[in-house]
C-alpha cells in the first residue's frame, strides 16, 4: 500500500461557516467545493480537512446524521504564542488557555462556528 494524502472528513451542520472560519483564520484554501462538500488544503498541512453538511444522502445512513464530535484538528506550529496574539487580535474566542502539559506539549484551543475544536500545539517544551 502506498498512502498518496491524507484527509480528515468531519459532518457539521454549515459546511460554509466552516470553510471560511480556516480560510479566514488559519490560512486554508478550497481545493473542491460542491452543495454540502468541501476540501480545503494548505500547502504545509500534510492533509486536507474535509467538512460534509450531516444529512448528505451519499453519506451511508448510520454516519448521515453524525456531527463532528471527540475530534480535535491539531496543527503544530513555530510561534504558539504569536498565532495566540494573532487570534486574539482577530477576534476569535480562545475556549481553552494555552496551557503545558507535563511531557512538555504546549498547546490551546479554540472552535470554530459549528463547534469543532482547533488546537494549536507546539513542542518547544518536550524533555
Amino acid at each position: 500500500m502506498a498512502i498518496t494524502s491524507s484527509a480528515v472528513s468531519l459532518n457539521v451542520d454549515d459546511v460554509a461557516a466552516s470553510s471560511a472560519f480556516l480560510q479566514t483564520h488559519f490560512g486554508f484554501r478550497e481545493e473542491m467545493a460542491a452543495d454540502g462538500f468541501a476540501s480545503l488544503t494548505r500547502d504545509d498541512a500534510g492533509m486536507n480537512v474535509v467538512f460534509l453538511r450531516r444529512g448528505l444522502p451519499t453519506l451511508p445512513a448510520d454516519q448521515r446524521d453524525d456531527h463532528a464530535q471527540g475530534v480535535i484538528l491539531a496543527f503544530v506550529v513555530d510561534d504558539l504564542e504569536g498565532e495566540l496574539a494573532r487570534l486574539q487580535a482577530e477576534g476569535v474566542t480562545i475556549t481553552m488557555p494555552l496551557t503545558t502539559e507535563e511531557w512538555g506539549e504546549r498547546a490551546f484551543q479554540v472552535r470554530d462556528p459549528n463547534g469543532v475544536i482547533i488546537q494549536l500545539v507546539d513542542w518547544n517544551g518536550a524533555r
